[in-house]
């Protein structure tokens, strides 16, 4: 997920959070990718299931999986779903809690 930003770049999830100049929509969409990894991560360890096993069972490579469960990257929906899904879960679209 590496972003330039005035200059400087941002690798995680935490550092683009530490931004002061973010918006809350922009804050936000930062919060969902980490929540999306952290998922992923329980998900995929509450099944003893490694990275590499998750490659061969998604489609996705190791160091994609890899990139995304670091913050290193922002995955399509599409990978996300193909992750996910060999892990029983899916994704869904709720009310935003205030």
């Amino acid at each position: 997920m590496a972003k330039l930003i005035n200059g400087i770049k941002y690798n995680t999830h935490e550092d683009l959070l530490k931004l002061s100049n973010l918006n809350d929509s922009e804050k936000e969409e930062i919060k969902l990718n980490a929540q999306i990894a952290s998922a992923i991560i329980k998900a995929r360890e509450e099944q003893n299931i490694t990275q590499q096993e998750l490659e061969k069972m998604s489609g996705v490579t190791q160091p994609l999986i890899a990139r995304i469960e670091r913050g290193k990257t922002e995955p399509r929906i599409s990978t996300i779903i193909k992750l996910l899904e060999p892990l029983g879960k899916t994704l869904r679209v709720v009310p935003i809690e205030n």
